[in-house]
């Protein structure tokens, strides 16, 4: 019964919810705030793996 593939078609209709609940004006701001979150979580992701990478590097060293 379902693909589980998103197709043009839904996409749109997705689309045509999101201008009909917050309107055309609040889409652009939504968008923008939804990128800035993006890159926060993306920065703090590499942050987390870079401190790993330290807490690897030492843990050997200190361990000898």
């Amino acid at each position: 019964m379902f693909s589980g593939a998103v197709s043009p078609s839904h996409v749109l209709i997705v689309l045509l919810i999101f201008v009909l609940l917050f309107g055309a004006k609040k889409l652009p701001e939504a968008a923008r705030g939804l990128g800035r979150s993006a890159r926060i979580f993306k920065a703090e992701i590499g942050g987390l793996q870079e401190d790993d990478a330290k807490r690897a590097e030492a843990k050997p060293s200190s361990e000898s």
